[in-house]
């Protein structure tokens, strides 16, 4: 089975994957990527940093042992009126 790396770019910083997954084709991948950064950009509005108030992006880059596979990109932004 394949092996895939899903590394986090979160604005400027990258967070490598050192251990990657075995996923079964490139379907499966994405469907990890999509439901990874899901979870992490939830966590990320959640979070105490967040001020609601500028865009932010994330996306999860997957690479595999030969080089880039995908990218899967989120922006997202919280306009507070008070």
């Amino acid at each position: 089975m394949p092996h895939y790396y899903l590394d986090l770019r979160d604005e400027d910083d990258l967070a490598v994957d050192e251990e990657g997954l075995e996923l079964r084709d490139v379907a499966a991948v994405q469907e990890e990527a999509t439901r990874s950064l899901a979870e992490l950009a939830g966590n990320a509005v959640r979070g105490p940093s967040y001020d609601g108030n500028r865009n932010h992006q994330m996306a999860i880059e997957v690479r595999d042992e030969t080089g880039p596979v995908l990218e899967v990109k989120f922006s997202f932004q919280i306009n507070r009126q008070k």
